[in-house]
């Protein structure tokens, strides 16, 4: 792929180069409303500001839309359809292009440029959607085999329904948090090795799970399913997420319906959603599945997953700094528009802003899982950092880190931002 330059500071390693450009909601030391920006190199551009500055005058598209751009949410802006976002990110790709053929709006206008583009360091970022209901999938195969094994053993470690069906609880919308929100340790019932009867107590299996969320921009009927192969134009854009689970807890309470209080206190996620257009040159196969699917599950295309590399780092509250995993995100057995078709295949209707989360993604070898139990191997080994210190699951004070990209420093990164959070003692 060819490099798109900008004539705005865009350092190589950069993961907003011109070829992503997400979006996401800001608020600024000079204005502090909540309105859309959108990321590029070491700046964001302010809509708001370049909408009211007439920046917008030469995309006759969203001539009638630019209220969107003053919303202290995503979902006026999702909701316009795929085909207005395309045309947006293209239209800002050519606006922020050193080849721009429209350097008057904003590239030789030095009034506007004042207003409308701001460091990127200079600005807070918000959740970036209004999310309804939030809806958490387990198609991390490597994830859900090595987990199966350690509660279950090796040849029990898949539920019979796993390679049928993409599996899924519905969790909580309220806690779902923007990237850099503390996470106060929860507490709960758990029930402690050997006995049989639970006790209340702060969570001592405070653990991560590496994942991709999708962000919806439609709505369905209700009691009209979603044919899978039409899923993928319900996808507004992704973020990275992280479903902070209390193994203990969960441990006590799954059976038989499944997780609750273990996974309902807190889930983070990226600031910046980058576009689905933005993600459609990194499509890749889905890992194999050689059952056979239901019909509504038969996709046409198999490039239904996305090539995007996956980091999760530790920092402790010593200083304590190690890489805990790098995986990609092509490492699941469902794609999002298999998701989205179980998820409607009864009838249930989804909604602008809706959260899908793919389930923890693993890879296959050592340093490549999403979660700490996998790593430790159930809470039975350690993980060594490099200044001597070690850790079986999360401490307060940690701060685990997860970022995702694609592409390369020679074509551009497409990439997401950070997905932040530290750990808060437990209330007393």
């Amino acid at each position: 792929m060819s490099l798109l330059r900008s004539w705005l500071n865009v350092p190589k390693e950069s993961h907003f180069s011109l070829k992503c450009l997400p979006f996401g909601i800001i608020s600024s030391p000079s204005d502090t409303s909540r309105r859309v920006g959108v990321a590029i190199g070491t700046s964001v551009l302010d809509l708001k500001a370049f909408a009211l500055g007439g920046g917008f005058s030469k995309l006759l598209e969203v001539q009638d839309h630019f209220n969107v751009f003053e919303e202290d949410t995503l979902n006026g802006f999702a909701a316009l359809g795929q085909d207005i976002h395309r045309a947006v990110r293209r239209y800002l790709q050519n606006i922020l292009s050193t080849e721009t053929n429209h350097a008057a709006l904003l590239k030789d206008n030095a009034a506007l440029r004042e207003k409308a583009i701001l460091p990127l360091s200079s600005v807070s970022m918000h959740l970036p959607m209004r999310i309804g209901d939030y809806t958490d999938f387990y198609a991390g195969i490597r994830h859900a085999f090595t987990v199966g094994t350690i509660l279950r053993g090796a040849d029990k470690a898949l539920q019979p329904n796993y390679k049928h069906i993409p599996v899924a609880y519905h969790g909580r919308a309220s806690s779902i948090v923007v990237s850099g929100t503390p996470i106060r340790r929860p507490g709960g019932q758990v029930c402690p090795p050997g006995t049989s009867d639970p006790i209340f107590s702060p969570c001592k299996r405070l653990d991560i799970e590496l994942e991709m969320a999708a962000l919806l921009c439609r709505p369905s009927e209700l009691g009209t399913p979603v044919p899978v192969n039409q899923a993928s134009s319900y996808v507004f854009g992704y973020v990275l997420m992280n479903d902070w689970s209390a193994r203990d807890i969960q441990a006590w309470e799954y059976v038989p319906l499944g997780p609750f209080t273990a996974k309902n206190f807190g889930t983070t996620v990226s600031p910046w959603v980058v576009l689905a257009d933005a993600l459609e040159p990194y499509r890749t196969q889905a890992l194999p599945n050689e059952t056979k699917l239901q019909s509504y599950l038969q996709e046409e295309r198999k490039d239904s997953v996305f090539d995007i590399k996956l980091k999760v780092e530790l920092k402790t509250a010593s200083g304590g700094a190690m890489t805990l995993s790098q995986t990609n995100a092509s490492n699941l057995l469902w794609s999002f528009p298999q998701m989205i078709a179980h998820h409607t295949i009864t009838g249930c209707n989804l909604n602008v802003g809706d959260l899908l989360g793919s389930g923890t993604i693993s890879g296959p070898d050592a340093g490549t899982q999403g979660s700490l139990l996998e790593a430790n191997k159930g809470g039975k080994t350690p993980i060594k950092l490099p200044n001597g210190e070690s850790r079986v699951f999360l401490e307060d004070g940690d701060t685990v880190r997860i970022s995702g990209w694609a592409g390369d420093e020679e074509s551009g990164y497409v990439g997401f931002g950070d997905c932040v959070g530290q750990i808060l003692p437990a209330l007393s």
